[in-house]
């Protein structure tokens, strides 16, 4: 029933897709909180390059920040990103194009996590002595992580399924995989099942065990 899968590599397709979120995720959860901080920042310059980012980013479609990486950056510009193999740098244009593009909704899910934190503490925070840059790292964003868990979960399974959109530009992932299946195979609907059921062996276990962690760090008030 399933000879058709024999001689392509699904396994190592998916492992892409799994390299891409793992890298996207880390990159846009620095980047993002970055933003976040500059998002409440009392300097206008940073809260307005902070908001500017955002809405522009989240308003631009991810195939046109996808094919730009590698059509603008590469192409046009010769950006490599330090490599000079055709796979390993278009690989890397798509992580910096998923995580550029990741990170203004993780930015969001913390600024929500932030006007949850009372503001008394920031104000007896600053009472104290402590700075901005204190009172943020040291007193709000371990807060404002705690209790955007479920928010940076939705975050991260939309950054799995969005890994497909690396296929534009040539990144061997499993949609690329899946298209190619497609236009040599007959199985259409057994093709569309097999890599659903891949993808949701991705996301599920990452939306349990991410709602584990939530309930155990949730901030009680």
């Amino acid at each position: 029933m399933f000879d058709f899968l024999e001689g392509y590599d699904l396994l190592g397709a998916f492992w892409v897709t799994v390299q891409l979120t793992l890298l996207s995720a880390l990159f846009s959860l620095v980047w993002g909180t970055i933003l976040a901080g500059m998002r409440v920042s009392p300097v206008p310059l940073m809260r307005g390059f902070g908001t500017a980012y955002v809405n522009i980013v989240r308003n631009t479609p991810l195939t046109v920040i996808i094919v730009f990486t590698a059509l603008g950056l590469a192409d046009v510009y010769g950006v490599t990103l330090g490599s000079d193999n055709f796979d390993s740098q278009y690989f890397r244009l798509a992580v910096f194009g998923l995580s550029a593009y990741t990170a203004a909704f993780v930015c969001e899910a913390l600024r929500s996590g932030i006007n949850t934190v009372p503001l008394g503490q920031a104000e007896a925070a600053r009472a104290l002595g402590l700075s901005f840059a204190q009172v943020l790292t040291l007193i709000v964003l371990p807060q404002a992580f705690r209790s955007v868990v479920g928010p940076l979960t939705n975050v991260l399974i939309a950054l799995t399924k969005n890994t497909t959109v690396a296929a534009a530009i040539g990144v061997a992932e499993a949609a690329l995989l899946m298209k190619e299946m497609i236009e040599n195979e007959a199985q259409l609907v057994l093709i569309a099942a097999v890599f659903a059921f891949g993808f949701v062996m991705l996301t599920m276990p990452m939306g349990l065990l991410m709602g584990w962690v939530g309930k155990r760090v949730a901030v009680k008030r």
